[in-house]
């Protein structure tokens, strides 16, 4: 059985920092794209971040660029997201996503896997 579970969520003072973890289990996601959600209360699902395997490329929502880092295990099966500068708009409930179906990272109909998320709350 696939799963995707992540950690590290919690509560933070705005401009503090998190990480977040993805460990995958019951399948190796070595030769997958990965990427970062959120979904903020009453809002839809946003791409934050994604990484791609072959080059080990990169990409940000426009929200996150400059503040936030994606990057990858292969050994360890785990994806991270480093979060610094955080801000309030940045609360929401974060997501880790693989196994994209579609070729396009942003676009979260195109992932097979999903976790059940971890909670991010900023305070100000």
């Amino acid at each position: 059985q696939v799963q995707l579970l992540e950690s590290g969520g919690g509560l933070v003072q705005a401009g503090g920092s998190l990480r977040l973890s993805c460990a995958a289990s019951g399948r190796s996601f070595g030769g997958d794209s990965m990427a970062w959600f959120r979904q903020a209360p009453g809002k839809e699902r946003e791409f934050v971040a994604g990484i791609v395997d072959g080059d080990a490329s990169t990409y940000y929502g426009n929200s996150v660029k400059g503040r936030f880092t994606i990057s990858r295990d292969n050994f360890e099966n785990t994806a991270y997201l480093q979060m610094d500068t955080l801000k309030p708009e940045d609360t929401a409930v974060y997501f880790c996503a693989a196994y994209n179906t579609l070729g396009v990272l942003t676009a979260a109909h195109g992932y097979r896997y999903w976790g059940q998320g971890t909670r991010v709350t900023v305070s100000s």
